[in-house]
């Protein structure tokens, strides 16, 4: 406790004698709450691209992330409350990372680090790059550069505790997650095939528009010339086929006229029912 600044949580509205500051100070729950917070923020341990370089030298003694109180990154998203998003942000990543945000307790934060996550970056026209993380998660704080500096980025860090502290816990907006009931997750996002074939781009962006409404979407259609390739193949298969004669199904009567006839088969459903059992007790 002595190590605590007292004056960091002094409220002008009561204002402590100069002489009193170090040993009493009067402030807000609110105040203490988002102090204790933004001291204490644990980022997820996880990059993406160059992005991730430049945070793990944030990280490095010539920084002192620990100044900040956000040296500790934890590689389990459930003990984790920042999720910094430091790279490009690819078609097959976007969902593990929509994923591990589910997982991180509430209250949680999202920092896009770089121009690629916060906006595709240089790679923002390839068909295998989302254009920016925010199209899927709620980011907080934007960083540019390709990629940030380490001073960037804790430049981005204290953005971040700057709008923790002006949270309030009288706003449900600021804290959400004191709400009533549990919060709705984020949604997966639902990816098409990795190889997409440019012709059929208007097709499979109604399948996925049906797919985000929830509503069924059916496979890939084949081109026109395909399909009529293929029915005249049937066709031509159904056409040389041989007509085989109709058989008659055997009457009733001759089964049930012949006593013989009817006790044979009956012994022979019996010993076929045996049978079965046997090999279903050696199985």
């Amino acid at each position: 406790m002595s190590q605590i600044d007292l004056r960091e949580l002094q409220s002008t509205e009561f204002p402590v004698p100069t002489e009193l500051q170090d040993n009493v100070a009067i402030t807000s729950l609110s105040r203490i709450y988002n102090w204790s917070r933004r001291n204490s923020v644990w980022p997820m341990l996880f990059g993406l691209a160059c992005c991730a370089i430049e945070m793990i030298c944030t990280a490095a003694s010539r920084y002192d992330l620990a100044r900040f109180g956000m040296e500790v990154m934890r590689a389990s998203p459930r003990q984790s409350d920042l999720m910094i998003v430091s790279g490009t942000v690819t078609k097959k990543m976007v969902v593990p990372i929509v994923r591990l945000y589910n997982q991180m307790p509430e209250p949680k934060y999202v920092l896009a680090m770089g121009a690629c996550a916060s906006g595709g970056g240089p790679f923002k026209e390839g068909y295998n790059v989302v254009s920016g993380i925010d199209q899927y998660l709620p980011v907080d704080v934007y960083i540019p550069g390709c990629p940030p500096t380490p001073q960037a980025l804790m430049f981005g860090l204290i953005s971040l505790q700057q709008r923790i502290d002006g949270q309030s816990l009288l706003d449900m907006d600021d804290v959400p997650w004191y709400g009533v009931g549990p919060s709705d997750p984020v949604p997966i996002p639902i990816l098409g095939p990795d190889v997409i074939d440019p012709r059929q781009m208007e097709l499979i962006r109604q399948q996925a528009q049906a797919a985000a409404a929830g509503l069924p979407y059916g496979g890939r259609e084949m081109p026109k010339a395909v399909v009529e390739v293929v029915e005249k193949a049937k066709r031509a298969a159904v056409a040389a086929k041989p007509a085989v004669p109709a058989v008659a199904a055997p009457k009733a009567a001759d089964v049930t006229d012949d006593p013989e006839k009817a006790e044979r088969m009956r012994k022979r459903e019996e010993a076929l029912a045996r049978k079965r059992a046997a090999q279903g007790k050696s199985e």
